[in-house]
């Protein structure tokens, strides 16, 4: 008799700079074990260095029958993973917008909404001139937020200035230059994509002889304690990361036991948290 393995995969194509540096996969995957290790399942992480390496271990599992089902993050517009689970047999649960996921289930975000929500508390401080300093633009849930962000900005009549980053700190340094460096006129306020590329925004701010708040505003996507620990402390827009993790886990387990199972896990609401960065 053969038995069905016990393990849920998750397959990570970033660097390990950006992983080891960012808190939201680290409370991702919390949020995951904290509902299968007591269903009795164990999670299988791994990291590669590109699409092509994803693809190959999605391969593998099958072909081993390593995992019962994964979960795919970082999804783009049409996807080739979500064929390839299904050609697989490979249950599978993506963590982002319905749009990517062709009636797989998935944990959503509303990305777009939320970047407006960000602008529009900018804006209500007086900012006219926001800078946007986006993760990756072919991840889908980056195209979200970018679309948010324009979408309210042209609706308020503001000037939105935009640069794109890695997630890593040193891009957050990079592309805070680049936006400073703006003319006639440079931001009043950024929007970062994380807190890590807020961090590094942070120090080039300082390099350039600016103070947060009084000169500069800074908003951080995700908060994290490295938010609250900043200095000054970094106002974001604030998701429960490890609630997204378990709602990901349930929804695998869902579709273990019945793969017609609903498709749509809502995530807890996101919402602004202020601190010392943008009073």
């Amino acid at each position: 008799m053969t038995t069905e393995p016990q393990r849920v995969g998750l397959v990570m194509a970033r660097s390990s700079e950006v992983i080891g540096e960012e808190p939201f996969y680290h409370e991702f995957i919390e949020g995951l074990e904290r509902v299968l290790t007591p269903a009795g399942f164990s999670l299988l992480v791994k990291m590669v260095g590109d699409r092509a390496a994803e693809n190959a271990v999605y391969e593998t599992w099958s072909a081993r029958r390593q995992v019962r089902g994964v979960i795919l993050v970082d999804l783009v517009p049409d996807d080739d993973r979500v064929p390839l689970v299904r050609r697989l047999g490979l249950p599978a649960v993506v963590l982002g917008d319905p749009s990517t996921a062709d009636g797989l289930p998935t944990v959503w975000t509303d990305d777009a909404g939320f970047a407006r929500e960000a602008v529009g508390f900018l804006a209500g401080r007086g900012h006219t001139v926001l800078g946007h300093v986006s993760g990756p633009l072919g991840f889908a849930h980056t195209q979200l937020r970018r679309g948010g962000v324009e979408a309210e900005v042209g609706d308020r009549g503001l000037t939105l200035l935009t640069a794109e980053g890695d997630y890593s700190q040193e891009s957050g340094r990079t592309a805070t230059a680049r936006l400073l460096g703006s003319r006639p006129a440079r931001p009043t306020a950024i929007v970062y994509d994380n807190d890590v590329m807020a961090l590094g925004g942070l120090e080039t701010i300082r390099a350039y002889g600016l103070r947060v708040p009084a000169d500069l505003s800074v908003v951080a996507w995700d908060d994290s304690a490295q938010c609250q620990l900043a200095v000054p402390a970094l106002s974001a827009m604030s998701h429960d990361v490890a609630r997204m993790g378990e709602l990901a886990a349930e929804a695998v387990l869902d579709t273990f036991l019945d793969p017609s199972a609903r498709t749509v896990y809502e995530a807890p609401k996101a919402h602004i948290v202020e601190r010392d960065s943008t009073r």
